[in-house]
């Protein structure tokens, strides 16, 4: 392996250390279910879509702290994120508990539809929602973190918990979201990182799809745990999200073009 990729690794690692040590702090604080936005006063208009945030495997709410907060102060007024339990055995139950918290919300907002950010496993949870539950519906953007969209094979001991094996290579789960969806109607921007050591290979965590509109976006120089909170993905989130049909301002896969935080 060469000098300068050696040195990128273990600056990303160093890195992803320094967060989960941070994340490990702030974790106590996201366990308990955020409390709810209030609905807007009948004569106000509403303002730009709701934004669902949805954590990964083993993980909850916390971990959007800082994505959060970048898209509170950039104009998203409504930001809301889900937790599902961590006794969760099957991400399809997960995609329907998704389903109807984007039901409430939009009952609550006035909005026909709402933006999601998933990152990990949520990405695909809300995949799930919006390719196999009529969630293309209500979703008009998905962005996902470092998902696994055709399976990753990293910690092969973790096979006993169902969730893992739904996402490995093959699984049930990625066959059907594999399976045609003609006109869906869904809006996808997929981060994946060159240096995400969760994702085997990092590649998996591209979005490829006859059918889905979709934009792969690679970001160079961090980890799994880093495109979560890291300023540069923030930006680019945000910018996916406001694009609207657009094309995200980010990067695209052929090199110049690819977004760099190394």
């Amino acid at each position: 392996m060469e000098l300068t990729k050696v040195t990128a690794l273990m600056k990303a690692t160093a890195l992803e250390l320094a967060i989960l040590t941070g994340h490990l702090v702030l974790y106590p604080s996201g366990i308990v279910a955020e409390r709810l936005a209030p609905a807007p006063a009948p004569s106000v208009t509403p303002g730009r879509r709701p934004v669902v945030l949805l954590h990964g495997l083993v993980d909850n709410r916390s971990v959007f702290v800082v994505l959060r907060r970048s898209l509170t102060r950039n104009g998203r007024d409504c930001v809301e994120s889900l937790n599902y339990s961590p006794l969760t055995c099957d991400l399809r139950a997960a995609a329907e508990l998704l389903g109807r918290r984007v039901d409430e919300i939009r009952a609550r907002t006035g909005h026909a539809e709402v933006d999601i950010v998933g990152h990990s496993l949520g990405g695909l949870i809300a995949r799930y929602y919006v390719q196999r539950l009529g969630g293309d519906s209500r979703v008009r953007t998905l962005v996902t973190l470092g998902t696994p969209h055709s399976g990753t094979s990293v910690a092969p001991l973790a096979d006993a918990h169902p969730l893992v094996r739904q996402m490995r290579p093959g699984s049930e789960v990625l066959r059907e979201l594999a399976g045609p969806s003609p006109g869906c109607r869904t809006r996808f921007v997929s981060f994946w990182s060159d240096l995400d050591q969760i994702m085997v290979p990092v590649e998996t965590a591209r979005l490829d799809h006859p059918d889905l509109l979709v934009h792969n976006v690679r970001v160079s120089g961090i980890g799994h745990l880093a495109l979560p909170v890291h300023p540069t993905v923030a930006a680019g989130v945000r910018d996916a999200l406001d694009a609207d049909g657009r094309e995200a301002s980010g990067a695209r896969e052929e090199e110049p073009g690819t977004t760099s935080v190394a």
